[in-house]
């Protein structure tokens, strides 16, 4: 089986191209209109126990009728296995190129946000959809230009944590326009610094981007503090708000309160589960229809807040978080 490592090093570092922001093409959503086919999708990345939610969502529950994951490709023939058997996914390929042309959809997912987006390229040139799992990518950067190739290419590309891409996060959002002004947020949740899966990235968007969500894609600078193994870190929005982040180790799990001119108030949602969760739902869309739920901007602001983390905790300063300048 082909490697992750091998994978990446044939597909090469030069095929991240700079571009004009285009349009996504209005003819892709006609594309899907009265389709009589199956629409397929394809993984890349098999390490998360999500290759094998998403077999189970499409595959197993039938939560979209006529949508179907195919196929998989795995960073282990052990990892495709697993997915394959407990998603219900009948195809594992040993290169992920061997999707191309069978494809109508793309997830990548990888429990390492440095390997999410050069696999992604030719299936972005091809005019594919993506959805790229949480964290989108590991440098904004390489962020900004994969993006700008996809707006060249007028391919669809979304990415969002699923805590934050969620109707409880986005009714949270609608009880925050009669809230008044808030000084200051306090926000818990699990990240482990020293994760080998990029420390802060690995579970920082789930923290991070529900504020972002709340708030606005607005952080000017960031700070983590530690102490031993107990952390957190403060962020400072560009209307002066502080945003607090206790960063969680003995319970699974996510709250945020917001000081109001009543005092502390945990901001809890109003609605009741509902089924598709909204960051399927928005993702199946996209699919479907070329709409983008999120802007580019919006996704690279969150990689860059988790960067500028990133640098405060190898250097336990004020970081500044870099904006999208085209």
């Amino acid at each position: 089986m082909t490697t992750r490592r091998s994978f990446l090093n044939k597909t090469g570092k030069g095929m991240l191209l700079s571009a004009a922001a285009l349009t996504t093409p209005l003819g892709l959503a006609s594309q899907w209109t009265n389709r009589s086919k199956p629409f397929i999708i394809g993984i890349i990345g098999a390490e998360n126990s999500h290759t094998a939610g998403f077999g189970k969502l499409f595959n197993i529950d039938k939560t979209f009728p006529g949508m179907e994951v195919k196929y998989v490709w795995g960073e282990t023939e052990e990892f495709a296995k697993t997915a394959m058997e407990k998603g219900n996914i009948p195809k594992m390929v040993k290169d992920p190129n061997e999707m191309l042309g069978k494809i109508d959809a793309l997830i990548v997912d990888h429990r390492h946000g440095k390997f999410h987006l050069e696999p992604a390229v030719p299936f972005i040139k091809a005019g594919i959809p993506a959805f790229i799992d949480k964290p989108f990518c590991y440098r904004a950067e390489e962020g900004k230009e994969f993006l700008k190739m996809a707006r060249k290419y007028g391919t669809p590309v979304t990415s969002f944590s699923s805590i934050a891409h969620s109707y409880e996060t986005f009714d949270i959002k609608e009880q925050l326009q009669h809230m008044g002004s808030l000084n200051q947020v306090v926000r818990y949740g699990p990240v482990d610094l020293e994760s080998k899966y990029g420390g802060i990235f690995f579970y920082g968007a789930h923290i991070v981007q529900p504020l972002l969500y709340m708030f606005g894609d607005t952080v000017e600078k960031v700070q983590v503090h530690k102490n031993g193994k107990n952390s957190s870190a403060s962020l400072v929005f560009q209307d002066g708000m502080l945003a607090t982040l206790i960063f969680t180790t003995k319970k699974y799990g996510w709250r945020t309160f917001v000081e109001t001119d009543e005092g502390i108030q945990e901001l809890t949602s109003r609605v009741e589960d509902k089924k598709p969760a909204k960051n399927y739902a928005d993702m199946v869309h996209m699919f479907k229809t070329g709409e983008e739920p999120r802007s580019h901007e919006s996704i690279i602001h969150c990689v860059a807040v988790l960067e500028a983390l990133e640098k405060s905790v190898e250097s336990g300063k004020w970081e500044n978080v870099a904006h999208w300048n085209e």
